[in-house]
């Protein structure tokens, strides 16, 4: 059997990001969470923490997580079935999930606002590309992700949830200096991009689709939906843009599109956990609902 007092422990410690903050969080001294994950890396045979600034789970100790997690879920609506068992108060759930920055923009935070504003859960959100999300789920760091990907993961349910549009834009200055002579393979390779990160492939993406060929980009790295749409409005570079984000400065022109009628369009999924959980059965038909409100059909 599995000491949950030293799971919770663990749990805490990736959660807090220090040994120290982890005993607070749980009204322990330090050295109980050290003898405590100390003992279960023994019962486990392997490191589950990485004993670092801020400390981060191995790959065992995530699933050990997520089975931490789930077991949260689990008691939480048993308290709920049997009120004797419930600690007084309202006792909150962790509920860790991944999502893409755009749509945390844009349709998600909304939904899950209004799912967290009626149950008893603590949302972790964790904030990656939509083609790396199910990475997240995969490993055991999250419950449920919001992923460009349709084949589940292992353990994992998959629901479609639609396409969200994309727009090749840049300001009118932007466009006049960099593309006066239109839009090809040789502007593209000389005008400054937008990415989110290393991993943002959507305007190499668009590129390719449009010249038939990659084209290399020179690109600024901004992690933000909305200063991505900030450096736009300045004149930093082109990017690609969900429309519903951006359709205010389309529509008083301080936006146009580098090619009209050239959207990128990029389905969305959401996987979760295959748990017996009311919880998560919420939370997904709440999104799932958001999405069919704000995303194009598939």
């Amino acid at each position: 059997m599995l000491d949950y007092s030293a799971l919770s422990a663990l749990s805490a410690v990736v959660r807090e990001g220090s040994f120290e903050r982890a005993a607070r969080a749980l009204n322990v001294t330090p050295s109980a969470i050290s003898q405590r994950i100390r003992l279960l890396e023994e019962r486990i045979g392997c490191a589950l923490v990485v004993r670092d600034q801020p400390c981060r789970a191995t790959e065992t100790g995530r699933r050990l997580c997520q089975h931490v997690d789930r077991v949260r879920l689990l008691e939480q609506e048993l308290e709920g079935a049997v009120p004797t068992l419930a600690p007084e108060g309202i006792a909150r759930v962790p509920l860790p999930v991944a999502v893409n920055a755009d749509s945390l923009a844009t349709w998600f935070a909304p939904a899950v606002a209004q799912f967290a504003a009626s149950a008893p859960v603590l949302m972790e959100i964790s904030v990656d590309d939509q083609d790396h999300t199910a990475e997240w789920l995969r490993s055991g760091a999250v419950l449920g992700a919001v992923t460009g990907s349709s084949r589940a993961a292992a353990g994992c349910n998959s629901r479609p949830l639609g396409s969200m549009r994309y727009l090749p834009v840049a300001s009118p200055q932007f466009m006049a200096r960099h593309f006066a002579d239109g839009v090809g393979a040789g502007s593209l390779a000389c005008a400054p991009s937008l990415a989110f990160n290393a991993k943002d492939e959507l305007q190499t993406q668009w590129a390719q689709r449009l010249c038939h060929r990659h084209v290399e980009l020179p690109r600024h790295i901004l992690p933000s939906s909305q200063a991505f749409v900030t450096a736009t409005l300045s004149g930093m570079g082109w990017g690609l843009h969900p429309q519903a984000l951006i359709a205010p400065h389309l529509k008083d022109g301080s936006l146009v599109e580098l090619v009209p009628k050239t959207p990128l369009d990029v389905a969305l999924h959401w996987q979760h956990a295959r748990a017996a959980s009311a919880l998560l059965d919420g939370l997904t038909r709440q999104l799932v609902a958001a999405a069919r409100r704000a995303l194009l059909p598939h």
